[in-house]
């Protein structure tokens, strides 16, 4: 397992991280399971939410660390301030509240690495720094990321921490992934576009992707006639994915791997740090998610599946 360093986190990060967002009590002991194989290859990093599965995310978590008695070997990403049936709540009682009681769910006095699950550009990044900072200095969070906030905004964060003696964001974690996003999953996503890319580039801020592996789409199970899967063909359904998956499998067989594992390769071979949120539920998924990550892929070829060019070298 290869690892990349965030600011303020204090420990390694590894490049896999694992989902949580099917961790629930009647499935405590797939949970647990899961856990133990993920940290068996080498992975240490856990990303979860308030919001996920109702608070049980964060519950099976911390008891599996209780139980474990391994917290000290695990680095927790969680995220708080998501938007609510009543609106946006990116705000510093909403962000206070979250935190408090994420920590008690996972059964910790901090969490390494803290993310705004949402944004709100009506919120000024100064109150949102600010609030952010006051739980930095207390020691309850390290490293603060974003998640699904624009390089733009990102930008505007971190030029106002910088003028004003504060801890910037250190971390973002938008979607990114090899199919391209016809639209957001849901209102408030963001995926990573080329000027997202280009961003990160300069700057090498590091990016977590969620949805890495675009739910499958690169599995094979999925063709333009397969239309079962109605978020997935309102998401990444378009001839220039299709275009990618033939890329993908084709690039695939010549170095003896598979599609899913070429997009995966695809994230983590970017020009700026990055880590894959990955969602393996079982032994096989987590082993070929492995083996994806071992794969390097020169610039050339990141091109090339992304249709930078219509040379096709791949035989």
């Amino acid at each position: 397992m290869e690892y990349i360093d965030i600011a303020g986190a204090g420990k390694r990060v590894s490049r896999l991280i694992k989902g949580t967002d099917y961790f629930v009590h009647d499935a405590y002991e797939k949970a647990a399971t899961n856990m133990d194989a993920f940290l068996s290859i080498g992975g240490n990093t856990v990303d979860t939410a308030h919001i996920y599965c109702g608070g049980q995310s964060e519950e099976v978590l911390g008891r599996y660390m209780k139980e474990r008695g391994n917290r000290d070997q695990i680095v927790i990403l969680t995220k708080g301030a998501h938007h609510d049936q009543n609106g946006p709540r990116v705000n510093a009682d909403a962000i206070r509240s979250d935190l408090l009681e994420s920590l008690e769910r996972l059964q910790t006095d901090h969490v390494e690495m803290y993310a705004l699950h949402r944004d709100d550009p009506n919120t000024p990044v100064s109150v949102i720094l600010e609030a952010l900072n006051e739980h930095i200095e207390s020691g309850k969070i390290g490293a603060i990321g974003a998640s699904n906030w624009t390089w733009q905004r990102l930008e505007e964060a971190n030029a106002y921490a910088a003028a004003n003696g504060l801890k910037g964001f250190t971390f973002s974690s938008p979607n990114l992934s090899l199919a391209k996003a016809n639209e957001p999953f849901w209102e408030g996503c963001v995926s990573a576009d080329a000027e997202t890319l280009a961003w990160h580039e300069q700057t090498k801020l590091p990016l977590l992707s969620w949805s890495s592996q675009a739910r499958g789409f690169f599995t094979g199970r999925f063709t333009p006639e397969v239309r079962d899967n109605a978020d997935l063909v309102r998401v990444f359904y378009s001839d220039g994915n299709w275009e990618r998956l033939r890329r993908a499998g084709q690039l695939a067989e010549s170095k003896n791997t598979t599609a899913i594992q070429i997009a995966l390769a695809y994230v983590l071979n970017q020009a700026f740090p990055t880590c894959a949120l990955i969602g393996a539920q079982n032994q096989v998924e987590l082993l070929s998610c492995d083996e994806g990550s071992r794969i390097t892929l020169t610039r050339e070829e990141l091109d090339w599946l992304d249709l930078g060019s219509e040379v096709k070298p791949f035989v």
